[in-house]
């Protein structure tokens, strides 16, 4: 296959390419890529047509996820031909021990696996060298950078923070510690030093991501780190306290991704109480009853989760936990599946994902006996999100009447118009919105990334509707 370069005056920087797929946490390694690529006088481009090569950052957790990576390959292969993959797809093999995007697309210019940023800055020079001008490589950033921290795919008001890499965990139905490694802690300083300049660009709220955000400091055994002169412990109390201190001094928002529950999580919710954190859990269950638990090999069991969450909500009632779930599990019995209503109507859970259980290649679920029916499996995850989604809706009745808190992501015509926005209980893209009703004083404005007081006056299925006062 022939692979032709489109033109561009000379000297001028090749253009990248760039769609990004997966959770967040591929998203901050698609924003080091964007930022070490501009850094070096690349221009970037969402577009495959017209550009010198594309990059595709995969997803490959789960069949849909590695459809849709497979399929944006396939997409960038035929409107350019020139390609690169990058995430954790890429780290995958066949059935056969082969990279898996390598059989499939052997065409693509190089495979790489996650958080390789080295791998895939060598792979554009080889493919799409840019000529040195050193007139031009002194470009100033583009309008979607961050002073000291680089490029943001996120609205300017709020980012994600990536505190640590990879899992040490070993449960049976998943395979990112294959693709992304063992847990690895970024030192608390260069953590810190991120969230302050991201306070300091604009950013109103930041997200706290990783593989286990509770884990955070285990594989350094906690050891003191130094920022601002000061000793700071590697450890996830110690992080979210000094967040939270930053935040406030930018009237800004933490909010806490991917939170197993171990005990010392509970050291976490009083500073929630005290407003220096969200009260917000974001926390991956998956099931409740212990004999499935055993069988996923998670580090947690149901019955103490319920008691915990019970506390964590006498400490903070306003507490809100989001969840994800898995049914239909290997094994799974009738019995089994009746905990996990049981569980979720017990704890309240605010806010409930439910994946039905797919095998993953390379996954050690797969060799476990009593696999289910597809269909069985499925009726149980259309039961699990019934139950849930009443849940839901219930909990959020209750806000009516109450004055909360929004944090603008969308105005129209300065708010005049009405807009879009989330309370503290709605993370972007996974929760619900509040959509805000024009206001009744004509003298009443707002921006994107304003925060405003609103009434909910609504609710209307997972959102709800505000009137800003």
């Amino acid at each position: 296959m022939s692979i032709s370069t489109p033109d561009r005056p000379s000297g001028q920087a090749p253009t990248i390419g760039f769609v990004s797929l997966g959770c967040p946490k591929a998203l901050t390694d698609s924003e080091l890529i964007l930022t070490r690529l501009s850094a070096e006088g690349y221009r970037t481009s969402r577009d495959y047509e017209g550009a010198d090569l594309v990059i595709v950052n995969t997803c490959g957790f789960i069949d849909d996820a590695v459809k849709e990576s497979l399929d944006a390959i396939g997409e960038a292969l035929a409107a350019n031909g020139k390609v690169i993959v990058t995430g954790c797809l890429g780290a995958r093999s066949d059935a056969r021990g082969d990279n898996l995007v390598k059989a499939l697309h052997p065409s693509v210019l190089a495979v790489t696996g996650p958080h390789a940023t080295d791998e895939v800055l060598d792979a554009v020079h080889a493919y799409a060298p840019k000529p040195h001008d050193p007139f031009v490589d002194l470009v100033p950033p583009p309008s979607n950078a961050i002073e000291g921290v680089g490029v943001k795919l996120t609205p300017r008001h709020y980012a994600y923070l990536k505190i640590s890499e990879g899992c040490n965990h070993r449960c049976t139905f998943c395979i990112i510690p294959s693709m992304r490694g063992d847990l690895v802690s970024r030192p608390i300083g260069d953590v810190l030093t991120e969230a302050r300049r991201l306070f300091e660009g604009g950013v109103k709220e930041l997200l706290v991501v990783s593989q286990d955000t509770s884990a955070y400091g285990v594989d350094v055994q906690y050891r003191t780190g130094f920022w601002d002169g000061r000793p700071v412990r590697t450890r996830m109390l110690d992080l979210v306290r000094e967040l939270g201190t930053l935040a406030r001094a930018h009237g800004a928002w933490v909010r806490l991704h991917y939170v197993y529950p171990y005990p010392h999580v509970d050291d976490i919710v009083p500073l929630m109480a005290d407003g220096l954190v969200l009260p917000y859990l974001d926390v991956p269950f998956q099931h409740s009853h212990p004999d499935v638990l055993r069988r996923m090999r998670r580090p947690a069991s149901g019955e103490r989760n319920l008691e915990r969450i019970r506390r964590w909500r006498e400490i903070c009632p306003e507490l809100v936990v989001r969840s994800t779930f898995i049914a239909g599990f290997p094994g799974e019995t009738e019995e089994e599946f009746a905990h996990l209503l049981d569980f979720v109507r017990q704890a309240q859970i605010d806010r409930a994902g439910c994946f039905a259980y797919s095998p993953v290649e390379g996954a050690a679920a797969n060799a476990l006996p009593g696999a289910l029916p597809d269909a069985l499996r499925e009726e149980r995850r259309a039961r699990f999100m019934a139950v849930a989604e009443a849940l839901a809706v219930e909990r959020l009745q209750r806000r009516v009447g109450a004055t909360m808190q929004v944090l603008v992501d969308q105005s129209q015509g300065l708010g005049k118009k009405g807009g879009m926005g989330r309370t503290y209980a709605d993370a972007p893209e996974i929760d619900g919105t509040v959509r805000l009703l024009p206001p009744e004083k004509a003298s009443k404005t707002y921006r994107t990334g304003d925060f405003i007081r609103a009434r909910i006056v609504a609710a209307e299925g997972h959102d709800l509707i505000g009137l800003p006062v």
